[in-house]
């Protein structure tokens, strides 16, 4: 009889682990002797965070990030149909959002392996939940195009959220985020509603939005090098 692949979230902020995982995605987690994970040393570390108890010399893992051949996933279900269970875990947040494991979800489930996501948090949604703005309708866009091609995709994402009212949610490499705040508040229309999510979760955690038109009128928060997640609505 096959395993299981579990979707293991991760914290997304530096605090205790326990603070902010349900007990079963924790119990599951230090009970699993198998892992597919997006970086080796932030899985184990989590791991401890979780439990001191956790053996982390006696575990197996094995990397999935951008760098993996796409050629190599099928072979990390192999564990599974031998029986036993494996979790997938990304460096921070849930797994297969935005994340490599969402290409060994697909995998297990053109192999017939049942995934179980588990509870756990992610900044996209949690960044929805505070905005304030359309949780019926909205997108995730991932990362935008860079260079000439940007304004365009923001004017198009613009048009579609007025006639439709969804919200735009994306993303941008963390050392261009002052610079994409930037042309958000040059490019998007004054009464188009902007939120700004900085550090959900972490110490410093910032969830503001103000129309386009305020935040043309306030100092911008410094957003470099800091995870953040854009919103808008127009």
């Amino acid at each position: 009889m096959a395993g299981k692949l579990y979707m293991i979230p991760t914290n997304i902020a530096e605090c205790p682990a326990d603070s902010s995982l349900a007990l079963e995605t924790q119990r599951v987690a230090t009970g699993l002797k198998h892992f597919v994970v997006e970086n080796i040393r932030t899985a184990r570390r989590f791991l401890k965070s979780v439990s001191r108890d956790v053996d982390i010399d006696s575990l197996s893992f094995t990397e999935l990030n951008e760098h993996t051949p796409e050629m190599s996933i099928a072979s990390m279900l192999d564990v599974v149909e031998g029986g036993e269970d494996l979790g997938m875990m990304s460096e921070a947040g849930c797994p297969g959002v935005a994340d490599p494991g969402a290409l060994l979800a697909a995998e297990a489930h053109r192999r017939g392996i049942q995934v179980v996501p588990l509870v756990g948090p992610s900044s996209i949604l949690m960044s929805l939940m505070a905005s304030g703005l359309n949780g019926q309708n909205f997108t995730f866009r991932g990362y935008l195009p860079v260079g000439g091609e940007l304004n365009k995709a923001l004017r198009q994402m613009e048009e579609r959220s007025q006639k439709e009212q969804q919200t735009q949610i994306f993303i941008e490499a963390p050392y261009r985020n002052n610079k994409m705040l930037e042309t958000l508040v040059e490019v998007l229309k004054p009464t188009t509603r902007l939120t700004v999510a900085r550090d959900v979760m972490g110490p410093e955690e910032m969830i503001v939005t103000h129309t386009v038109a305020e935040w043309r009128r306030k100092t911008k928060p410094d957003l470099h090098k800091r995870p953040t997640v854009f919103l808008f609505l127009a």
